[in-house]
């Protein structure tokens, strides 16, 4: 995937986060410039996980355990950038709802990405 192909995955990331932030209740994101950044960090945090642990216990994975991931992911990021503010409930719901979205918009995870 080239540069230009990244800023758009990122781009459209941000929005994905930005209408789970509409959505669910306990999920907050202060602006576009927090949710880029935040997709950025989500992706960064994928990428270590996947990396260490190995593709079926990634966020980008299918099943319980991604899903899982994904949230605490999420839930950990909030830490990381400012204008975020997450509950557990709300990494879950919020998991579930990027889970949603993914189906009908498939963003490729970092290490697919870089097979192209």
């Amino acid at each position: 995937m080239h540069f230009l192909g990244h800023v758009v995955r990122f781009i459209v990331s941000a929005l994905v986060l930005l209408v789970v932030g509409w959505l669910v209740p306990q999920f907050s994101v202060g602006g576009f410039w927090s949710a880029l950044l935040l997709a950025l960090v989500i992706a960064l945090l994928g990428w270590v996980v996947e990396a260490i642990f190995g593709k079926s216990v990634s966020p980008f994975g299918r099943g319980i355990v991604g899903f899982i991931v994904s949230a605490l992911v999420i839930y950990v990021a909030q830490f990381i950038v400012g204008g975020v503010s997450v509950t557990i409930l709300g990494a879950l719901l919020a998991a579930l709802v990027i889970g949603i979205i993914d189906l009908f918009i498939p963003v490729s995870t970092p290490f697919s990405a870089g097979r192209d």
